[in-house]
């Protein structure tokens, strides 16, 4: 179970094994890229929130709690982070449709062209929504993480992980009327 290699990672960490951290920066350093990109749809902002979510939980390893995934923590450290970048940069609001998204699935020439058209449709609708509204969708969607572990990782209750879903998710609905 992945749960319990990064217990064991980072308890190694912790007692000063440094191969254990590049385990753990290897195993997330995509996810979390990802989410950061997600918020801030810009990759030079995303890889440094990266940079400064693992060096983050470089230092604040003692802080872990295993109560939790610590998946989920390291995510809510990437979406705090990518959440601060925005804000500091006055990047709060929708965006425009045209970023430039890396490839997710390295699926490139073979992707048909239908779902190429209906992915870009989709980004182009996320692009759109505002950056608490891709936060919620992107954590449950493309993180597939749950419901659970997006209130620990945005540090709300539950019910409202599943509000904000709810309605991220019928804004995202009208920006696709043919989807």
């Amino acid at each position: 179970m992945v749960d319990d290699a990064d217990r064991a990672a980072l308890a190694r960490f912790r007692a000063g094994d440094p191969a254990a951290f590049r385990e753990l920066v290897e195993r997330y350093q995509r996810p979390v890229y990802n989410a950061a990109f997600w918020i801030l749809r810009n990759a030079e902002d995303a890889r440094d929130v990266a940079q400064t979510v693992f060096l983050t939980l470089a230092e604040r390893a003692h802080e872990y709690d295993p109560r939790h995934k610590l998946f989920s923590w390291i995510y809510r450290m990437a979406v705090n982070e990518a959440l601060n970048v925005a804000r500091r940069n006055g990047r709060e609001e929708a965006l425009d449709d045209d970023a430039d998204f890396p490839d997710e699935d390295g699926a490139g020439p073979e992707r048909s062209a239908e779902d190429g058209e209906r992915a870009r449709a989709v980004r182009g609708a996320l692009a759109r929504l505002g950056v608490s509204d891709r936060t919620v969708i992107t954590l449950r969607h493309f993180a597939e993480l749950p419901y659970s572990e997006i209130a620990v990782a945005l540090g709300i209750d539950e019910k409202t992980v599943k509000s904000r879903l709810f309605e991220a998710r019928q804004r995202l609905r009208a920006l696709l009327p043919g989807l």
